[in-house]
C-alpha cells in the first residue's frame, strides 16, 4: 500500500478562491479587508515571506499596508506604528512579522496588538479563548493542518491523534483544536515532545500523527502503523549536494518510507506549507466581516 499524497497547494488554492469570491461580496457592500503587515530588518526568510504574503492579499482583493522598518529601529518606533494599525479602520489584520531584531520585546509587541486585529493568534487574549472554547482568531499554521483533515475527509472524532511537538505555534493549539467539543474534532489527543519516554510507543498507537517536532527523521516507518494519517508541518534543510543550492527541505517525517504505510501524507514542500498564509487571508476576511456585524 502506498499512501495517498495529500496535494495542501491545490487544498489551499480552493480556499483563497472561496475566500476571492467572499471578498468581492464585501465590496459590493463597500467593505474592503486590509492587513497591515510590518517587517523589522532584512532578514531574508522573512522577507521573502513578507512578498508573498503581499502577493496573496493582491490576488484575492485584499488591501495591503506594508510598512519596512530598518532593523535597527527601536522597540517604540514598532509600538507606535503597531497602535497607529490599531487606530485604523481600513486595517483588519495586523502581522508583525517574527523574529524580531534582539533588543526588541516580541511579547511586548504581540501584547500591543488589538485582539480583534490578531490575525496570526498569537495575543495572549486570543490563545485563552481558543483554550475555553470562545470564537477567535485561530493560528494559522495549525487552522490549516485542521482545514486540511476536514477537506480530505479524515474522521477525527474518536481518532487517537498523536502530535509530536509543543510550541506554542503548532503543537500546542493543534491539540487543544482537534480536542474541541466540535465538527472536525472530537479526537483523543496525546501530545509528546522532547520529555516523552519511547515515542515510538505512542506514535505506533496514532490513528493521525501530526508532527511538528522541527528535526528530520523524526517520525519513521517502524515508529506508524498501516493506514495512518501523517501530517507532516516541519520545514527542515539538509544537505544535497546535486540541488544548485547545496541543500533540500524535508519534513520531520521519513517520507519515502512512511508512505508506504500510510493512508494519506503531506509532502514536504507542497503539504502544510501553502496553508498558513491561507488561513492567515482567511482570519483578515473573518476580521472584516466581524468589524461590520456580518456573519
Amino acid at each position: 500500500m502506498s499512501a495517498k499524497i495529500i496535494d495542501g497547494k491545490q487544498i489551499s488554492a480552493d480556499i483563497r478562491e472561496e475566500l476571492k469570491a467572499e471578498v468581492a461580496a464585501l465590496k459590493e457592500k463597500g467593505i474592503v479587508p486590509g492587513l497591515g503587515v510590518i517587517l523589522v530588518g532584512e532578514d531574508p526568510a522573512s522577507r521573502s515571506y513578507v512578498s508573498a504574503k503581499e502577493k496573496a492579499c493582491e490576488n484575492i482583493g485584499i488591501y495591503s499596508d506594508d510598512n519596512r522598518l530598518p532593523a535597527e529601529a527601536s522597540q517604540e518606533e514598532l509600538l507606535a506604528l503597531v497602535a497607529k494599525m490599531n487606530a485604523d479602520p481600513k486595517i483588519n489584520g495586523i502581522l508583525v512579522q517574527l523574529p524580531l531584531p534582539k533588543h526588541i520585546d516580541e511579547a511586548a509587541v504581540l501584547l500591543a496588538i488589538d485582539p480583534d486585529k490578531d490575525v496570526d493568534g498569537f495575543h495572549p487574549m486570543n490563545v485563552g479563548k481558543m483554550m475555553v472554547g470562545e470564537e477567535a482568531f485561530l493560528p494559522c499554521t495549525p487552522h490549516g493542518v485542521v482545514q486540511i483533515l476536514l477537506r480530505e475527509g479524515v474522521e477525527t472524532a474518536g481518532a487517537h491523534v498523536v502530535v509530536v511537538g509543543r510550541s506554542n505555534i503548532v503543537g500546542k493549539p493543534v491539540a487543544n483544536m482537534l480536542s474541541r467539543k466540535k465538527a472536525g474534532a472530537n479526537a483523543t489527543v496525546t501530545l509528546c515532545h522532547t520529555g516523552t519516554k519511547d515515542l515510538a510507543h505512542h506514535t505506533r498507537q496514532a490513528d493521525i500523527i501530526i508532527a511538528a517536532s522541527g528535526w528530520p527523521n523524526t517520525i519513521t516507518a517502524d515508529m506508524v502503523k498501516d493506514g495512518v494519517v501523517v501530517i507532516d508541518v516541519g520545514v527542515n534543510r539538509v544537505e544535497d549536494a546535486s540541488r544548485e543550492r547545496g541543500y533540500r527541505l524535508v519534513g520531520d517525517v521519513d517520507f519515502d518510507a512512511v508512505k508506504e504505510k500510510a493512508a494519506l501524507i503531506t509532502p514536504v514542500p507542497g503539504g502544510v506549507g501553502p496553508m498558513t498564509i491561507t488561513m492567515l487571508l482567511f482570519n483578515t476576511v473573518d476580521s472584516a466581516k466581524r468589524a461590520n456585524g456580518i456573519d
